[in-house]
């Protein structure tokens, strides 16, 4: 890391030294890092560093590597740098807690607690049933921290698949039922009466665990306006078999919307009614990307393709 930014972590967290840099992992598509420094003396045992570089020659992993794509990307900084500065203090669900923000040349760099030493220090690469609930918990205070929020800064609709942020891969969609009803399901999902801020990345991988089960969330770099519906599919489909999305459905809407309401000075069933409806939209419009991007993807199953049938059937 360059000395610039060493000193500037040492004024800021007032330690004497870096001790140690680990690498947690490398950024999408090579703009950067994610790490952990170790401190010696000052305030915190460390800090957990975001250090975006966005003049670096990029390769994506799947070939998808273009000029949109790079401007997709180099905007997503910038949103979850706004979203840290103007937004992330006021949700009600766990996150890091921003330190300090700052671009130089082309670069960003955003200094986070570590949520490890915080108390989340577990990583789940699956979850069981009896395990899923915290997260939809956490899903359900996030939506209800910013109802009814425009995203002024963020995207304007989130989430990483966006149809209108993907031309290329919806060019690429061989299913050309799916690709002809495209526009109707994001419509249907634009046009939702009731609107709030989704994390727009909610997979299983930005979820941190605390040893009794409690969860906070990372990575806003495809934060904005959406259905609560759109981060609810998107994570479920993360992290359980395709057997478990379908044969726990109906409970998987329940319990979210259980935390939910809870999250209200008062009960909202008109907006739990229109969103229920979603849910499935939402399933098909990931699948949409999902087919385009990457045909032969894990994800694609027999559930996601009945449900994105019957979507189309309805519209």
């Amino acid at each position: 890391m360059k000395e610039a930014y060493q000193r500037f972590i040492l004024e800021l967290t007032q330690a004497d030294e870096i001790a140690e840099s680990e690498l947690i992992q490398e950024l999408w598509s090579g703009y950067g890092q994610i790490l952990r420094l170790r401190l010696k003396g000052g305030k915190l045992a460390s800090v957990v560093v975001k250090w975006v570089q966005l003049n670096q020659v990029k390769t994506h992993p799947r070939g998808w590597q273009s000029d949109i794509g790079h401007a997709r990307k180099i905007k997503s900084y910038q949103v979850e740098s706004h979203w840290y500065q103007n937004y992330s203090d006021q949700s009600a669900a766990r996150l890091p807690q921003c330190l300090a923000h700052r671009v130089m040349d082309q670069e960003v760099l955003l200094i986070l607690e570590d949520l490890d030493t915080a108390g989340f220090p577990l990583r789940k690469t699956s979850l069981g049933w009896s395990e899923i609930d915290p997260c939809l918990a956490w899903l359900a205070r996030f939506h209800a921290s910013f109802l009814d929020r425009k995203p002024h800064g963020l995207w304007e609709n989130g989430s990483y698949w966006h149809l209108n942020t993907r031309p290329e891969e919806l060019e690429a969609l061989k299913d050309l039922k799916l690709k002809e009803a495209a526009s109707a399901i994001d419509q249907k999902l634009r046009e939702a009466q009731h609107q709030t801020i989704i994390h727009g990345d909610a997979k299983l991988a930005n979820f941190c665990f605390s040893e009794t089960g409690s969860v906070a969330g990372v990575d806003f770099q495809y934060v904005g306006g959406g259905c609560g519906m759109i981060d609810l599919a998107y994570f479920v489909g993360s992290c359980l078999s395709e057997q478990e999305c379908e044969m726990h459905e109906e409970q998987i809407l329940n319990r979210y919307f259980h935390h939910f309401q809870q999250c209200l000075s008062e009960p909202n069933l008109a907006l739990e009614e229109e969103w229920r409806s979603l849910y499935r939209v939402a399933w098909a419009d990931f699948h949409r990307f999902l087919k385009g991007w990457s045909p032969s993807h894990w994800k694609i199953n027999s559930y996601s393709e009945k449900v994105c049938r019957e979507v189309i059937e309805k519209l």
